[in-house]
């Protein structure tokens, strides 16, 4: 079997019972999907490419080169998506500023109080959940903004899927540990197919990356690599 990513932080037991009880099905794709392009916005990457201990002294939520690199294939996964007439839903969040009331993650006397800004700081806030050209919306596509860590917290959008005849979710974006893990259990939850494209998921720490991969695998979702998903895509379209 293949390397994962996930195997390096597994424990010589968890390798056991794995063994024991190997799974060779999958939740697989159905007939119609639609790309999840969840939180690829300024304040997961910062303005330029930097190592994550350099990028959280501007960016204190950064993910580094790594939110970069994934950057570059889910640009690659969202031209694809659209060649293929998949339809793309972009998610962000919405702020305190536009709902008046607290973020779902502001902690009191906690690292999400309010600071007094510079000019500097002020302006980074304001941009912070703008989406990256990476991962722009085009002219038409659906962009919505969650109150929660999950794309269906607060948002319309499982109204819009079950409206357009969707049966599979692909998930790309940040972070992998908290929006991504969030919106593949509650796509479980309404009974849709959810895949994990792999190479376009990211977050700030490698343990935290590698093994709620590996959970969403075992329970809710496919995790699969962008060449697996590109396939199928292409496969789609040929029909």
């Amino acid at each position: 079997m293949a390397e994962r990513v996930w195997d390096a932080f597994l424990s010589e037991r968890d390798k056991a019972h794995l063994a024991a009880s190997p799974s060779t099905t999958r939740y697989g794709f159905g007939r119609k999907a639609v790309v999840l392009s969840v939180d690829n916005y300024r304040k997961a990457v910062g303005d330029e490419p930097e190592p994550l201990l350099e990028a959280i002294r501007t960016w204190p939520g950064s993910t580094g080169e790594d939110g970069w690199a994934a950057l570059e294939r889910i640009e690659q996964l969202l031209a694809t998506a659209r060649e293929c007439g998949v339809e793309v839903v972009h998610l962000t969040a919405l702020s305190a500023e536009e709902s008046g009331i607290p973020a779902w993650g502001a902690k009191i006397g906690g690292r999400h109080a309010p600071p007094v800004r510079t000019p500097e700081e002020a302006d980074r806030h304001r941009r912070r959940l703008d989406i990256v050209d990476q991962a722009a919306p085009l002219p038409g596509e659906v962009v919505l903004k969650k109150t929660g860590p999950s794309a269906f917290f607060g948002t319309p959008l499982a109204a819009h899927l079950i409206g357009q005849g969707v049966d599979t979710l692909i998930v790309c974006g940040e972070s992998v540990s908290g929006c991504v893990r969030a919106t593949v259990v509650d796509g479980r939850s309404h009974r849709f197919n959810v895949i994990v494209v792999e190479d376009c998921v990211y977050d700030r720490h490698e343990a935290s990356r590698a093994i709620n991969l590996f959970d969403m695998d075992q329970k809710y979702a496919d995790v699969i690599s962008l060449d697996e998903v590109t396939t199928w895509l292409r496969s789609q379209a040929a029909h």
